[in-house]
Parts: structure tokens; sequence; C-alpha cells
């Protein structure tokens, strides 16, 4: 029995307008009362005998001698039809339990998804199947759920892409340089990942549980917008609906139109981490934090003994450019006053004798001296011309020298002001990282519970 439809070009072009006419109506909710006008099961190909199950499937009725004959042709596409064909019309429920597996196939973290499973995945997450949908997409996504070792930086930025890169303890907020240091900054940048990591985990699973329920409301078995717009699609089979590679009815059109196997899309984990990110559905993310949980509880854990991390006996860092060692009695006397030392080096430059002041004002008297001799009396109203200049220059050297001495002086005291003020900022920062762990034991508490929890089947 043939299952090209290329084997005979005028049947294959019936069939596929009439299963695009069918899966126009189930989309919009109509129930077709018979078989589309013109067909005809001439072509030996699965769809022929698929098309005429799903009638009867639609409308409660036995099928099992066309599924027998569909099966017989390609068991897997039946399967695989039917599943999406029932999903989209709204009567997820109306499949067989053997269907999904058949349908479905195995997943592996080797081998990528296929547009079909990915498909049948969406459908049950979004509740097309009910509970037992989405337990079946559960169990196959935990037989080859990932190590708790596998990459857990990968996954809590799927999670949480939008942190902040630096985190500053509220203690250290004004010492930008004692806050950037590695071994008081770890434990901070820890605990602030871990409350994300928590709103995170919570914010999923209460979206799950206040979105809009799955069939109840909407009458589609799906409770998603995409597959309501199915409805404008038209009776030519041509959707206006731009539809993502993986939603059902697209997946269905390449089915039905094409004899080659379902090209692989992505990664399994690829997936995961791409519903883990904000804004994806939220049953797919209660399914994919599922998955993930073994390895966002490790992570979890991790972060909570980051922040449990004590602080070091002593910390040095930069105070006006100067490294000084700080402990919790207070400054270090030596590096303090090796601070001290260059400041008043740096600040008190050597400037050598004012020898052309000393010059000036011996030339005064020389000028006189020969104005008188000479004497030249227009020469002697010159000389106080030299002396003025260089007590002068005398004048603004001592100027300069008492600048330079206040500024030592002021830098003195501004290097033991904020020594003294780094030191009581690492006191505030040892009790604060009392009430961190605290949180950080709560945050992961309360995040290990909503995991153990997992997505519910309703």
């Amino acid at each position: 029995m043939s299952t090209d439809l290329t084997a005979n070009p005028q049947a294959g072009t019936e069939l596929h307008r009439c299963a695009d006419a069918l899966l126009t109506d189930l989309a919009t909710g109509t129930v077709p009362a018979e078989l589309p006008t013109g067909f005809a099961d001439m072509s030996g190909h699965w769809l022929a005998p698929a098309i005429e199950a799903l009638v009867l499937l639609t409308r409660g009725e036995e099928a099992l001698e066309p599924l027998a004959r569909a099966a017989q042709r390609d068991e897997r596409r039946t399967a695989l039809f039917l599943c999406l064909a029932l999903a989209v019309a709204g009567q997820g429920d109306r499949i067989h339990a053997s269907w999904l597996g058949s349908a479905f196939g195995d997943l592996s973290l080797d081998r990528p998804v296929t547009h079909g499973q990915r498909a049948l995945w969406l459908a049950a997450a979004r509740g097309a199947y009910g509970p037992a949908g989405k337990i079946f997409v559960l169990r196959r996504l935990d037989a080859v759920a990932a190590s708790p070792a596998s990459e857990p930086d990968l996954w809590l930025r799927a999670l949480i892409p939008d942190e902040p890169s630096t985190v500053v303890s509220p203690a250290l907020a004004g010492f930008a340089e004692l806050a950037e240091l590695p071994e008081l900054a770890a434990p901070v940048q820890a605990a602030a990942r871990l409350t994300h990591l928590r709103d995170r985990c919570a914010e999923i699973t209460s979206a799950r549980e206040s979105a809009p329920g799955a069939g109840e409301e909407t009458g589609t078995g799906l409770g998603d917008l995409a597959f309501l717009e199915a409805a404008q699609t038209d009776r030519s089979g041509e959707s206006t609906v731009v539809w993502s590679e993986d939603e059902p009815l697209t997946v269905l059109r390449q089915l039905m139109s094409s004899g080659t196997p379902e090209r692989p899309v992505r990664p399994l984990t690829g997936h995961l981490l791409s519903d883990l990110h904000p804004g994806s559905h939220p049953y797919l993310a209660a399914i994919a934090l599922h998955v993930a949980a073994p390895i966002v509880r490790s992570a979890a854990e991790k972060l909570a003994e980051a922040t449990r991390a004590e602080a070091p006996e002593s910390v040095t860092m930069p105070i006006l450019g100067h490294r000084v060692t700080l402990r919790p009695e207070g400054p270090d006397p030596d590096s303090l006053g090796a601070a001290e030392e260059r400041i008043v080096t740096e600040g008190t430059p050597v400037r050598g004798r004012p020898w052309a002041a000393y010059v000036l004002l011996a030339l005064a008297p020389v000028i006189l001296v020969v104005a008188l001799v000479l004497p030249v009396l227009p020469l002697a109203l010159l000389a106080p011309l030299p002396a003025a200049e260089g007590g002068y220059l005398l004048w603004r050297r001592r100027r300069r020298e008492r600048a330079d001495a206040e500024y030592v002086v002021t830098q003195l005291s501004e290097l033991r002001e904020l020594a003294q003020g780094a030191v009581w900022a690492l006191h505030d920062y040892a009790r604060e990282s009392e009430s961190r762990v605290k949180t950080a034991a709560s945050d992961l508490a309360e995040l290990t519970r909503l995991l153990r929890r997992g997505p519910r089947a309703g």
C-alpha cells in the first residue's frame, strides 16, 4: 500500500483540501456531521483513514476500523495527527493514552526534539489532554532530566536573566572600594541571587495557579490565544495567521503535506531553558522548572552556603590612593603609618633654595652703591625694584609651603577618618551578615518547598 501522495497527485490534492476544510471547522468549534464532500480513500495514504477516524471521534462514535487502516499504513503519524487535531478541536479528552506514547516517541538529551514532539508538549502543558497529558509529558521529561552538576549557571541565567551584575551591601554603601572586595562582595551577591531565584520560582508557581484554566473557560481545551486564532484560517486552507513552527496547526499542515520525516529542531535542553525565561507560558515554565528542579535546588544550596562565608580577619583597601589594612579593632598601625608617611612625602615636594629671590635681594644694594659711586641718580631710583621682586618671590614661596602643610594636615585627617569609618562599616557588615544568613536560609526553605511541590496535574 502506497504512503506517498505523489503517487496520485489528484487524489492527494483532494485529500489535502478535505483535511484543511476539516481542520478549519474543528478549530472554530464546528463538529462535522459527515466527511467532507468528495472525500474518498483512494490514495492508499494514512491520512485518508485518519480523517475518517477523526470525524467519527469528534462525533463520539466508534472508529476502530479506520483507525486500524491508518495505523497499518503509518502508526506514528496517525497517532500524532489525531492527538493534535483533537487538541485543536478542544476534544483532547477523546484520545487514547497509547496514542500519546506512539506520537511522542522517546526524548533524549543527545537528540533534538522534533516539531511534532514539541507541539504535543505545548498542547499537553496547556491542558489540552487534561491532567493525564501533563503527567505524561512530565514523566517523559523526568526520564531524561539533566544532572544537578549540569552547568547550574546556565539554568540560573535562564531563570533570572535580569539580575543586577553587582549588589552592594547597605553597610558598605559609602565605601565602594570595600564593597568591591571579592571576599565581602561574594556573600552579598549570593544572597541577592538566591532571593531573585526564590522570587522567580514563586512567580512561576503563582502564575500557574492564577492563569485561566485549560478548556473550562475557553472551550478549546488549550487555554491559549494562539489556538483560538485558528478561526482566522479561511475555507481555502490558507492561514491568515502567522503560526509558530511548533504550534499544532502548523505541525498538522506539515504532517499532511509532507511525506518526509519530521525535522529535528532544538535540543531538549534548549527548549527547557527557553521555557524558563520570563515571559514564557506559565504552564511550560512550570514543567521546565520541575525538570530543572535538581539543578536549581543544588545551585540554591550553594548560594545559601556562600552567604555563610565568614568575613576575613583583616582586609586591605585603597584609601586616598594608599593601601591600608583594616582589622576589627581598628586600622593596622604599620600600614596606616606608611600611608601617612607617603602623604607627607608626596604633599611636601622638595623645591630647593629660592636662589632667584636671594639674587634679586642682593642686587638691590649693589645697584644703589653703583649709583652713589658714579654718581647716577636715576640708577639709584631703580634699586628698590629687584628688592621688591625678590621679596615677592619669597612671600609666594612661603604661601605655597603653608598651603602644602595645610593640604598634608587635611589629607592625614581624612585618611584617619575614612579608615576609622571603614572599620565601623565592617562592624555593620558583620552584624548584617547574621541577618543575611537567616534570610538566605528562609529563601532556601521556601524555594525547596516550591520545587518539591512541583507542577499540578490539573
